[in-house]
């Protein structure tokens, strides 16, 4: 797999860490536990087009939001966080 990177061109896969899910919205500092319990834990596993954010840690350690679709592996688009 290979992404193209804004910064540095197109990279092997092995160059990114994979950063977590972009669609995830951060709960208010006076939320309930429950909605952190949920923030933090709980997790969709998505079957197609699914956003992610990745670090190019080998070069220009830009932090990359990535829309992959999840069966196939193709990426769709690469843009900055």
């Amino acid at each position: 797999m290979r992404l193209t990177c804004p910064f540095c061109g197109n990279r092997s896969i092995a160059e990114f860490s994979y950063y977590g899910d972009a669609t995830l919205t951060r709960p208010g500092s006076n939320a309930e536990q429950s909605a952190w319990v949920d923030y933090v834990y709980m997790r969709d596993n998505p079957a197609g087009p699914h956003s992610e954010f990745w670090y190019h840690e080998a070069a220009c350690r830009q932090v990359l939001r990535v829309e992959r679709d999840t069966r196939t592996h193709t990426i769709l688009s690469v843009q900055t966080a």
